[in-house]
Order: C-alpha cells, then structure tokens, then sequence
C-alpha cells in the first residue's frame, strides 16, 4: 500500500538544497551551486597463498575525497575567487579549512561538511555568446584532504 504520509510528524520534513552557505576563511562567500561532496574508500582486494578459497578477500584500502566545484554570478569589481586562486604560487598556497553548511526553514546550520587543507585548483569564467540570456557564472573547483560532517 502506497505511503499516504499520514504517519509523518508534522515537524519533520527533509531539508531543502537550495538553501546553503559557505564559509572560508571565516568570510561566508555567496555560491549559485556547490557540487562535488563525495568520499569514496578504495577496495583492497588480497588472497593469501595458502587460501584454499579460489577468490579474494575484500578490505577497505585509503579514502580518497573528489574536488569540490563552487559556482556563482560574476558581478562587477567582485575578484574574491581570482584573490583566492591568485595566491598559489608552487606549493606555498595557504590551505583552509571550509564549511559547507545545508540550513534549515529558519537559516540556522542543519549539517555541515568540512573540507580539510583545501586550495583551488581551477578557476573557469563564464562562456560568452551574443545571443544567450543567462546570467554570467564563474566557477571554482577546489581539492582537499579530508571531509567530514557535523551535525
């Protein structure tokens, strides 16, 4: 039988995505869209010489964590991602840690995730054509060490 939501209280509800924000550096930095939150843990697989099973055994083996991409509207004099991006210079980018926060109906924090000694590693403007309506977006893509969640 189909769930009519009946059951349901009526304060809980799941949260809603496009409502978010970003903090690096201790300045909240406004994005139209953060993608790329993922952790995947590598797969060992091992079979000792002795195993009289003709398969291998499966171990979790090393993290690995995918790049972040934050985009958002290009607006004039705003040079905050190019500030960022231009202070790597080889190997001395100072990494930060930052926290990507989902809100609640009242904008308070509902969950976060933290990005551990991320740096930029590509920046990308927007496309240009004469016959487009869209708003001018610039992107950032972002990697990082570690990410954990908060509650």
């Amino acid at each position: 039988m189909a769930d009519d939501g009946s059951a349901q209280s009526v304060a809980t509800w799941p949260l809603v995505k496009f409502s978010f924000q970003v903090k690096w550096d201790d300045a909240e930095l406004i994005f139209q869209e953060v993608t790329g939150l993922s952790s995947e843990t590598q797969v060992i697989e091992y079979r000792g010489g002795s195993s009289k099973v003709y398969s291998t055994v499966k171990m979790p083996g090393i993290q690995k964590f995918g790049n972040i991409t934050l985009k958002k509207g290009i607006f004039k004099g705003d040079k905050a991602l190019w500030d960022k991006y231009n202070a790597i210079k080889m190997n001395t980018i100072k990494r930060s840690t930052i926290l990507i926060s989902l809100l609640d109906e009242t904008n308070a924090v509902a969950m976060s995730w933290s990005l551990l000694n991320a740096f930029p590693t590509k920046i990308t403007v927007t496309d240009m054509k004469a016959d487009a309506n869209e708003v001018a977006v610039e992107s950032m893509e972002l990697a990082h060490e570690g990410l954990t969640i908060t509650s």
